[in-house]
């Protein structure tokens, strides 16, 4: 079972810890971590999204020109472009790229931030809304005849695209959200289901109602799995545990400089699912399983990717291995010192878990026997 591994593509240095020293896109700043990705074992990175952020497809499209093997996993929200616009945008980066393009759908999980871009739907019927969107990309990237649609959202007649995806059919779709309506979308439409980190425990019922979802949408074969986390590593777990207090505390005073300046989807409360679960999951307590330390979700208010993982290499390997056993498929990780994390959990941790997964592989594969995908360095090489 080939696991995949997904980092961040930074547009600059500023983050929870610190505030960025330049723009708000630093191209050299941009290659440069892209770079410590695809040099360290990485596969993909996620171009975030924002209503303020600088445009994410022309940033991937920069680094896709400058970069050859690193994948890139490009954040999209459907309230900001026409679907049939945005389909010929994810076929033309993933010509740009050589295929190595996936889109992963936001529904919007701030009603705030949501509107600073025009969108006023409720969380429902913006859900609505993303099913729709997908299935209108699918059908662009897969028709070559003229198709005409009329929907709930959207409505049009005879359109076709003339330029189309390298990958066949189409581009890979993850997406992510843990209300049922989120459940029901991403399950009948996802290539990947993105959960933030949780316990085991949660983690594991969240993948089974995925997969009901999936059984009752009709689908034979669920969605991947991936799951985010923070790791946070030294040589052992005592001095991971001292770091990790030290950069609660720079969060903490990072977070105090922002509050008078945020914008505000960061200052509204939060009200999607996954941030609710998460600030439950810290009242239940600061330390969970092996290695999950819920603090600085607390801290940040559950906002996106925020539970950490805490210890030395080998007891962070572990932990994400209770992860694979459940099924999960991609590890997303994220540290604080953005490149120097980067480079350190790709030489200490990635291949720990790369050959850990291939030596359970080979023990339970029958003897000759070859696996239906190409997994060079425990990687799936596949248009999936």
């Amino acid at each position: 079972m080939p696991i995949e591994f997904l980092g961040i593509a930074g547009l600059n240095d500023g983050g929870e810890t610190r505030a960025r020293s330049g723009a708000s896109f630093d191209k050299d700043y941009t290659l440069r971590f892209a770079r410590a990705h695809e040099d360290n074992g990485w596969d993909r990175i996620l171009f975030a999204y924002h209503s303020g952020s600088p445009d994410p497809a022309t940033a991937a499209a920069y680094i896709a020109s400058k970069l050859d093997h690193l994948q890139i996993l490009l954040a999209h929200r459907p309230n900001v472009s026409y679907p049939t616009y945005a389909a010929k945008v994810f076929a033309t980066l993933d010509q740009i790229s050589d295929g190595r393009l996936s889109v992963h759908f936001i529904t919007g999980g701030s009603t705030a931030d949501q509107a600073a871009e025009g969108d006023f739907l409720t969380k429902d019927e913006r859900y609505a809304r993303t099913g729709e969107y997908i299935r209108i990309v699918k059908q662009a990237h897969t028709s070559r005849t003229p198709f005409s649609h009329e929907g709930e959202h959207y409505r049009f007649e005879n359109f076709v695209s003339d330029i189309f995806p390298v990958q066949q059919p189409r581009v890979p779709i993850s997406f992510g959200g843990s209300s049922p309506a989120a459940y029901a979308v991403g399950a009948a439409e996802a290539d990947v289901f993105a959960l933030w980190g949780e316990p085991l425990s949660d983690t594991a019922a969240q993948i089974e109602t995925i997969r009901a979802a999936a059984r009752a949408a009709g689908r034979s074969t669920p969605p991947r799995i991936q799951v985010a986390f923070r790791p946070i590593i030294a040589p052992t777990d005592a001095l991971a545990w001292e770091k990790a207090e030290r950069i609660l505390g720079q969060i903490g005073q990072r977070a105090a400089g922002l509050r008078e300046t945020a914008p505000a989807f960061l200052s509204a409360p939060a009200e999607n699912a996954g941030t609710q679960r998460l600030l439950e999951i810290a009242d239940r307590g600061d330390r969970h399983d092996r290695a999950l330390w819920t603090k600085p979700a607390r801290l940040t208010g559950g906002r996106g990717n925020s539970n950490a993982l805490v210890g030395s290499p080998e007891t962070v390997t572990a932990a994400l291995l209770d992860y694979i056993d459940l099924g999960v498929d991609i590890i997303s990780a994220r540290g604080y010192d953005f490149i120097d994390d980067t480079i350190d959990f790709g030489r200490y941790v990635i291949p720990l878990v790369r050959d850990e997964v291939r030596r359970r592989d080979a023990a339970r594969a029958p003897l000759g026997s070859a696996s239906a995908s190409d997994t060079r360095d425990g990687v799936r090489h596949d248009a999936a």
